[in-house]
């Protein structure tokens, strides 16, 4: 409520101010107020329905959606307030001289809807600020109505403030209450950052920087005074992220340093460019530090890794995307044999294993039978299949059996930078079985795995892998965004500092007098040209 009250109250008397001081202006040169009150009621309606075209647009949108509504709206809310303190510090001084100065132009083209112009185009930028602002203060807080009661309320002081000051009953310093007004707004329009960053992560575009912080919810306990002052008024969660808290910090400190920067220190127009160039290199040092200081983690994953089965270990030789295996141990358990597996670049393919991004080569063979025995018995097939298979009858086919083998390998490797991930050779043979008493031929499938990577290796290497992954995607809010925020920023430093230097390089643009020198007046003795005798 706190919030919604003085930025109605804020607004509220920038816009009756201008209304004033217009209104004060036609008084003196006998101009009818009735347009200028037309284009100030316009301005008004406007500005209330563009507000609740904002709200019915939003409620509208899915869920995801809404929360991207929220962002954007948040987004054109801190750019205005931020442009509203900037503008009233700079033209506070003279806002009554240039609205006068823009209603006698107004006055001087000979209509008095010009006037109601001038009137409708400074409330409609004052009414649409706040609507903007007042809405994604809104959205910000916990209690709507109370919010919506506090910006009714202060928009209603603001008038009679405003009328006050018309009619010559209140006095108020009006740049110390713009000041004022501007250093709570700063931190208001702060919450707003901290609302818009949570609302993004929400929305699925800002992923970085969601690591916690500190634990705020001591400071702001649930309905409590403190934690509507803390969340509610300056929109500071409980629980503030990484890239919350820099956002705040980014934004308060510049924006208050030019709120409450005393006038007499401000730079004269030759020293400025000089000053811009001298902050766009701290900011172009600061993001060159970033780039290069900070440290990033990587997990060097082996490229030799210990096998179970009928081999003993298997490493990965890769080269752009072919890739060569050698494996040693034999499939016979003979430790001195290495076998070369040659994965070429037709196998290649991007997959995901185990939640992790990897290279995966994948090729099949035909696999030797030589070794397959020729005849099975009843028992040699309950020892390869764990069970007699379906189709084979004990009493009316005993047995022994002839055997066809069909045999094919596939061997398997997934790699991330060259280590092996996991690995595996599978073997599929296709036994056909006939004689034996069987009326027709029977076809079974045994599937075997030769050798593998054991499961508890894969996992761990993908568990070191997924966090240095996550460790990396955090790092990059400081090794890639905020650097490139700070260098785009000392880029628009140096580009103001070419501009300012630009203009004062141009001539003065003060047109010469053409009015003719006037002589002495009538009324002077004239000077007699004769010469002295």
């Amino acid at each position: 409520m706190l919030a919604t009250l003085v930025i109605g109250l804020r607004e509220g008397l920038e816009a009756t101010l201008i209304v004033g001081i217009i209104a004060a202006f036609l008084r003196r040169n006998r101009v009818p107020l009735a347009p200028m009150w037309t284009g100030v009621g316009v301005a008004v309606l406007l500005s209330i329905a563009v507000g609740l075209g904002l709200q019915a647009v939003e409620q509208a949108l899915p869920q995801a959606q809404q929360e991207a509504m929220e962002a954007l709206i948040g987004i054109v809310a801190v750019v205005f307030v931020t442009g509203m303190i900037v503008w009233m510090r700079i033209h506070a001084r003279h806002l009554s001289r240039e609205l006068e100065a823009s209603a006698s132009a107004a006055l001087g083209r000979g209509t008095a809807w010009a006037l109601a112009g001038m009137a409708f185009l400074a409330v409609l930028k004052e009414g649409f600020e706040t609507s903007v602002f007042l809405l994604a203060t809104f959205q910000a807080s916990s209690d709507t109505g109370l919010a919506a009661l506090g910006a009714v309320i202060g928009i209603a002081g603001a008038v009679v403030v405003g009328y006050g000051i018309y009619t010559g009953g209140v006095r108020l310093d009006l740049g110390k209450f713009f000041t004022g007004t501007g250093v709570f707004l700063v931190f208001v329009a702060g919450g707003l950052v901290l609302t818009v960053l949570r609302r993004a992560h929400e929305a699925g575009w800002v992923v970085i920087g969601q690591q916690r912080t500190v634990d705020l919810s001591w400071l702001a306990p649930n309905g409590s005074v403190q934690g509507a002052l803390v969340t509610g008024v300056l929109g500071i969660p409980p629980d503030p992220r990484v890239i919350e808290v820099l956002g705040w910090v980014l934004y308060v400190v510049p924006v208050l340093a030019l709120s409450l920067w005393p006038r007499r220190w401000k730079p004269s127009a030759v020293r400025v460019p000089a000053v811009r160039i001298a902050v766009a290199s701290g900011l172009a040092v600061a993001a060159l530090a970033l780039a290069v200081a900070v440290p990033t983690g990587h997990t060097d994953v082996p490229a030799t890794t210990r096998l179970t089965g009928d081999a003993r270990s298997v490493s990965a030789t890769v080269s752009g995307s072919a890739a060569t295996l050698r494996v040693a141990g034999s499939s016979s358990g003979s430790t001195g044999r290495e076998a070369r597996i040659t994965l070429p670049a037709s196998a290649h393919r991007r997959v995901t294993r185990a939640g992790t991004a990897t290279d995966r080569w994948r090729v099949t063979s035909d696999g030797s039978a030589a070794d397959q025995p020729a005849s099975l018995t009843l028992d040699d097939l309950v020892q390869l299949f764990g069970r007699i298979p379906v189709g084979i009858s004990p009493s009316s086919a005993p047995g022994p059996y002839r055997a066809s083998w069909a045999t094919r390998d596939t061997v398997t490797l997934w790699s991330v930078d060259g280590g092996v991930v996991d690995a595996s050779r599978a073997e599929r043979s296709v036994l056909t079985l006939t004689g034996g008493g069987l009326p027709t031929a029977r076809t079974s499938t045994l599937d075997r795995t030769v050798w593998a990577v054991p499961r508890a290796t894969v996992d761990r290497t993908t568990a070191a892998l997924a966090a240095d992954r996550t460790h990396t995607a955090e790092l990059a809010l400081w090794t890639r965004w905020l650097p490139l925020a700070l260098g785009i920023a000392a880029a628009a430093q140096v580009l103001l500092a070419l501009r300012d230097r630009r203009r004062l390089g141009l001539p003065d643009s003060t047109v010469p007098s053409t009015t003719p020198t006037r002589g002495p007046p009538v009324t002077a003795t004239a000077r007699s040209t004769d010469a002295v005798r």
